[in-house]
């Protein structure tokens, strides 16, 4: 289950926060919204997040604000309300995008953090997404690697049981503790040939599955190359 997305927006002005908080609210997609003022931040920072809104702060925190934001490689917007503290941020940290308040500035906040959560939740199930192929990949490799293996792991476990049978028939010169010891060999060896067969069982039902899959597929193209 994917969680839901996080909002951080961090602001000395509590209206800041409220506006944003209220207008996202008649999205259909709602995120989690973490607030911070800036005197907060270095003592509360949020390792997790989609994306980052800052707003109003005193000189002095901005610094300590965006700069841990940006190498997050994360998403972050910062309003700016005035033309120093835009070319400030456009200098030090090219990677956050730049909003300056004007008529419809909450509207276009709202839309383009929208549009930055849903690039931000696909990249991270891409991201999910090439994990397990990665690992299922992996997985396949082992698999076939035992397959291939079966016949020699097969002529190993015949030699061992051929010989523990041999020894077990001359009972008159074994002791009980060494014969008790052929016993488990041979019982193991059993165990380890009865689960190198149902490898070769599983790949069988396997590659049924596979055929049945393909030929479902070309049925179904062509059921639609008829309906053409």
């Amino acid at each position: 289950m994917v969680a839901t997305p996080t909002v951080l927006i961090i602001s000395d002005e509590v209206d800041f926060s409220r506006r944003i908080t209220a207008r996202w609210q008649m999205e259909r997609n709602v995120p989690t919204f973490t607030l911070l003022s800036g005197e907060l931040w270095p003592r509360f920072a949020v390792d997790v997040f989609d994306v980052a809104i800052v707003g109003q702060l005193r000189r002095d925190l901005l610094s300590v604000v965006l700069e841990p934001l940006h190498s997050t490689g994360q998403p972050v917007f910062c309003v700016c309300h005035d033309a120093a503290t835009a070319q400030l941020v456009r200098d030090r940290w090219p990677r956050v995008s730049i909003l300056r308040p004007s008529e419809h500035w909450l509207e276009t906040l709202v839309l383009a953090a929208g549009e930055a959560v849903h690039r931000s939740r696909a990249e991270s199930r891409a991201r999910a997404a090439e994990l397990s192929c990665a690992t299922l990949e992996r997985q396949a490799t082992l698999g076939r690697y035992m397959l291939e293996m079966r016949h020699n792991m097969n002529n190993a476990l015949t030699s061992v049981l051929g010989n523990s049978d041999l020894l077990l028939l001359e009972p008159g010169s074994l002791s009980a503790q060494t014969r008790a010891q052929i016993e488990t060999i041979r019982n193991m060896t059993l165990r380890i040939h009865e689960i190198m067969q149902r490898f070769s069982s599983l790949e069988k039902e396997m590659n049924v599955v596979a055929q049945q899959a393909g030929q479902d597929t070309y049925k179904s193209y062509a059921a639609v190359s008829a309906g053409d």
